[in-house]
């Protein structure tokens, strides 16, 4: 593809108008929006806006500014994103609090059942919530390759947690088909939407999802450790209850009484208080997607990520591998390529201001945000990938050297 050809897609990019929402380093090409999302424009004002507050009226924002109400009302700003209702939201706790809570949640309403789906190679910390739980509950962990999650499923499943795009190859799963034969198995399913909230299509109703959890500091942009949010379809929040019963999550909570009674819909899945600088600076990041249709932001998602393939594979040979779907509709906003020293060349790209991530053993993600990045750095991308590997750049003891986070 030729550079007019590529300026003429950013030309006619239906998001272009979004890029100037994001503070991003003059020259830098951003590619790791699948784990940790650039700044929003507005998030200083908004965390300042917040510390203002609590400056100026202390315990009182609690009520003047209604900070009881953000964990609702931030998250009523994703319910176009995901594709639920508001009130069937709530931005509350990490991404693995979250995921045990729905996951006792679940197990409790399936008595007698004694195990919990999912996948091998999962993300590391929805397995070991499932196994915390399942050593806690007398109950055990089945994980299965993902073509057989839906052969092992039977009368015996309490719950299945999958994660919906692989954190690995950006392999997703078929959200209708799983939930649809989990129901027929009278079982429950709880996604994470951690890589895909915010960087593909979803529709959590339409496709019959009862329960999810995703991580808001990926292509959410709310910043690091960032709140998640969880999602009850209305249909279980009578029946489900959670686990953990803080004073948050109880029908009075200022009535201050010691037996506890749970609060009605979502809200009884709320725990402790809120953490107000947190929400403040997720709620610019889910800011940044007022007037932003889903459907632009999937097929920009494609567009960027098999740019990428093609340009990367015509470059450079066959050097490195694709360790993810070929066909874009099978895969999400990431890709992966495999390298025997996937480590050193991500830290040689790093250095030339290409920014990525490497999971072990030889993964090297290149993460796409619809919202911010363009045809362009894709091009440029793959040509510095192209150029470290050709000369061997990344062949330094400098780039070795493995760093606390990868």
């Amino acid at each position: 593809m030729t550079i007019e050809e590529v300026l003429q897609l950013d030309a006619n990019d239906p998001l272009a108008f979004a890029r100037a929402r994001f503070r991003l380093a003059d020259g830098l090409i951003y590619l790791d929006g699948n784990s940790l999302g650039a700044i929003p424009a507005g998030a200083p004002d908004m965390l300042a806006q917040a510390q203002r507050q609590w400056r100026d009226d202390l315990i009182g924002s609690w009520n003047k500014h209604g900070w009881i109400n953000f964990p609702t009302r931030i998250a009523a700003k994703l319910a176009p994103i995901v594709g639920a209702k508001t009130s069937e939201l709530l931005i509350a706790d990490s991404t693995s609090v979250c995921l045990f809570k729905l996951l006792a949640a679940a197990a409790k309403a399936r008595p007698g059942r004694k195990t919990i789906v999912s996948q091998k190679r999962n993300f590391p910390t929805d397995l070991y919530v499932a196994q915390g739980l399942a050593d806690m509950l007398g109950l055990r962990v089945i994980a299965a390759e993902p073509d057989e999650i839906l052969g092992v499923i039977d009368s015996d499943t309490a719950v299945v947690t999958l994660t919906h795009v692989d954190y690995r190859s950006a392999a997703y799963y078929d959200m209708r088909a799983i939930t649809d034969a989990a129901r027929a198995a009278g079982t429950l399913v709880v996604w994470d939407l951690s890589h895909s909230a915010g960087a593909i299509e979803l529709d959590l109703n339409g496709s019959g999802a009862e329960l999810a959890v995703g991580c808001g500091y990926k292509y959410l942009n709310g910043g690091p450790g960032a709140p998640a949010f969880i999602y009850v379809a209305e249909a279980l929040q009578e029946e489900l209850h959670s686990p953990l019963q803080g004073w948050m999550g109880h029908a009075e909570p200022f009535a201050f009484v010691d037996d506890y009674r749970p609060a009605e819909g979502i809200l009884k899945f709320l725990t402790g208080t809120p953490s107000i600088l947190a929400l403040a600076a997720l709620e610019a990041g889910l800011d940044s997607f007022e007037g932003v249709a889903m459907r632009d932001v999937g097929a920009k998602s494609r567009s960027l990520s098999q740019l990428f393939v093609r340009e990367v594979e015509t470059r450079c040979g066959t050097e490195i591998q694709l360790a993810s779907p070929r066909e874009p509709a099978r895969r999400g906003s990431h890709v992966v390529f495999a390298h025997a020293e996937g480590y050193a060349v991500m830290q040689a790209l790093i250095a030339r201001g290409v920014i990525g991530d490497f999971r072990a053993p030889d993964l090297m993600r290149f993460g796409f945000a619809p919202l911010y990045n363009t045809h362009v750095e894709v091009i440029r991308a793959a040509a510095t990938l192209a150029d470290i590997l050709a000369t061997r750049e990344w062949d330094q003891s400098r780039f070795r050297e493995r760093a606390k986070v990868t």
